[in-house]
């Protein structure tokens, strides 16, 4: 990088030394992000060349729901007396308190969800004090808050136990191994992206699982709970549009052609557009040649909603325009099989998807006796492999929100998303994972993730923030983190990143691990260092999904990098008035490049110039504050 880009700021700098001294001594944060009013009357029009991202968030850009918004009915109203006489769940008893919390949502998935609704929603209330956990909760009620009295009053405490605990290592013992978790015709792997706390998401079967379903031991049920949804049972193949042999739609297209009847795709509801990968993709990303095997699967890939169904033109038509071309299948665009085999572009219906779920006011945490907290820090192995349990997993989840929420030493991510829509993650402090190495553990994960918006939360002591696989739309402002905005892979694209404070000290760096280590892709750590910003190039990221895609966006971000332990801190991409769009030459997708050669790998080049034709496009400045907001000064 140019001096231009990466001077050093002594007065910044001390003052983020000086923060860093605070944070090293486990400080979560010094002060609060600011509370910036992301309203829909705050938010600018579509900037001139750039994505729209005005729909970002709840409801495309609808305010958080209030206390006008809650069913007046008492009985979808669940008090935490209630909880305690009905469902047992009393807080600082010692008892465990997995059975109550489940019977309560379960009650109101039967009695209220059904007649409920955006305006009326359901609520549990949790009670002061500290309540046990065992098992994995399932909130699939739609339109139900779970709320506590206070981050500092309401503590969920998480021992998963032998049944939750994965029982299939991989043969070093270093990860869990989906592949080798089964049962009929199942695998571990479609729990993706693992076990949690709470599990937003359907527990629906397909017919055909039934009987696996049935005869499944309890620590394996799961793997089958959602196959209502999987694109193999639900997905529709597509065909060729008229005129364009080999293409089901292309990008900028709000008409997707289908082979078949619609089906389960029906106006108003979810639909996730898949392209198949094929080898001309794989080299529009410069992963090729490569080692690794290319994978027949979807990394492009979006939900929508279906505005219109013609079923005599076998037709569906989206809500918004398409970012990718759709191939029909990983041929049609000419490419030779991959493994020698044809696979299929799919519109998969959400067929039950959870929405309207919320999660606000308490705080939970992780327990495993047996390690010591001080030991996670700046350790970015995996410290109990078995153990790799989530916080919050949203799957085939839209219009949902966590807020006013603290997470402390997660087994994994505290925060994870795969297939989900229209989030809105705010005001959050989370702090440290027992598990950050090998297989892809400790971040605040945004996979498959679109529309949705990430605004005044903390980060500490966490792998990455992510977003990867085919991640678009979203909208990162006014957050605190102390490591990396990473762009994983998988073509995802048209991100906005600004307004954040991003300070990386020197310890956080993927040598820095004690034991089950892994760098990005699960291979021994690299003796790069971590910087404010991670992007995944073709030849890297192709070892699990593919290049970062087009048009990710940096703007007006306070990025720091301490380069030595104890160190000053240096600036890092510090004109806060230019639009840094990587991936992107100003009309098309580029991979970065030094002199015309696309890097192999972001370590060791990141501190490299890629403006000027080289794929990251600076050429746009802006005067205001926010690409966002018309407004970024304050509270709402």
């Amino acid at each position: 990088m140019s001096k231009r880009l990466f001077a050093l700021s002594s007065a910044l700098s001390l003052a983020v030394a000086l923060a860093g001294v605070a944070m090293s001594q486990g400080a979560v944060a010094q002060a609060a992000p600011p509370d910036l009013d992301t309203s829909a009357g705050n938010r600018r029009a579509p900037v001139s060349g750039l994505y729209d991202w005005s729909k970002a968030g709840y409801r495309g850009g609808a305010d958080l729901p209030g206390p006008g918004d809650i069913n007046s009915n008492q009985n979808c109203q669940i008090t935490a007396a209630e909880l305690a006489s009905q469902f047992n769940v009393r807080p600082g008893d010692g008892a465990d308190d997995t059975t109550g919390l489940q019977a309560a949502i379960d009650q109101v998935k039967s009695s209220c969800s059904g007649s409920a609704s955006y305006t009326k929603l359901s609520l549990i209330t949790l009670p002061a004090g500290e309540l046990n956990v065992s098992r994995e909760l399932s909130v699939d009620a739609d339109y139900l808050i779970i709320r506590g009295a206070g981050k500092d009053a309401t503590k969920v405490v998480y021992r998963p136990d032998q049944n939750t605990l994965y029982d299939a290592l991989t043969p070093d013992g270093s990860d869990w191994d989906e592949d080798g978790m089964t049962h009929g015709a199942g695998k571990g792997g479609w729990l993706w992206p693992g076990r949690g706390l709470f599990r937003v998401q359907s527990r629906g079967v397909h017919s055909s699982y039934s009987g696996d379903y049935r005869s499944a031991p309890e620590n394996r049920k799961d793997i089958f709970e959602g196959t209502v949804n999987v694109h193999w049972k639900s997905g529709v193949k597509l065909k060729a549009k008229p005129g364009d042999t080999g293409f089901s739609a292309r990008a900028g297209d709000r008409v997707v052609h289908l082979a078949s009847a619609p089906g389960a795709l029906t106006a108003g509801s979810l639909v996730n557009i898949r392209a198949a990968n094929s080898q001309k993709f794989y080299e529009y990303q410069k992963a090729t040649p490569t080692q690794w095997p290319l994978l027949n699967m979807h990394m492009r890939q979006q939900i929508f909603t279906i505005t219109a169904v013609n079923s005599s033109q076998r037709t569906i038509t989206l809500d918004k325009p398409l970012e990718y071309d759709v191939p029909v299948n990983s041929t049609s665009d000419g490419s030779a099989p991959i493994g020698g085999a044809n696979y299929d572009s799919k519109a998969a219906p959400l067929v039950d998807p959870v929405v309207g779920v919320g999660f606000e006011d308490f705080s939970f945490t992780q327990d495993m006796p047996n390690l010591d907290p001080a030991q996670a820090r700046y350790n970015y192995g995996n410290m109990e492999p078995k153990a790799q349990m989530h916080g919050i997993v949203f799957k085939w989840a839209a219009n949902s929100w966590v807020r006013g929420m603290r997470m402390q030493m997660t087994g994994s991510h505290p925060i994870v998303t795969e297939e989900a829509k229209n989030l809105q993650i705010e005001h959050n402090e989370l702090d440290g994972s027992w598990n950050k190495g090998k297989g892809g553990n400790g971040y605040f994960r945004g996979s498959r993730v679109w529309d949705s918006l990430y605004t005044g939360n903390v980060s500490r002591n966490l792998r990455h923030f992510t977003f990867q696989w085919s991640a678009s739309g979203n909208v990162v402002i006014g957050n605190d983190f102390d490591s990396d905005l990473n762009l994983h892979g998988g073509w995802e694209r048209n991100n906005l990143f600004e307004l954040n404070t991003v300070r990386v000290p020197h310890d956080h760096r993927p040598g820095n691990c004690r034991a089950n280590c892994g760098d990005e892709g699960g291979g021994a750590p690299d003796d790069s260092n971590w910087f404010p910003i991670w992007w995944g190039a073709g030849k890297k990221a192709v070892k699990w999904s593919g290049a970062s895609g087009p048009r990710n966006v940096f703007f007006n971000n306070a990025m720091t990098k301490q380069l030595t332990r104890n160190g000053p801190y240096t600036d890092y991409y510090p004109d806060r008035n230019r639009v840094y769009q990587f991936g992107w030459n100003g009309t098309t997708f580029a991979h970065l490049d030094v002199g015309g050669t696309p890097i192999s790998d972001w370590a060791h080049n990141e501190q490299r110039d890629y403006t000027g034709g080289h794929g990251v496009d600076a050429t746009k400045t802006d005067s205001a504050p926010s690409l966002f907001l018309k407004n970024a000064g304050g509270k709402r």
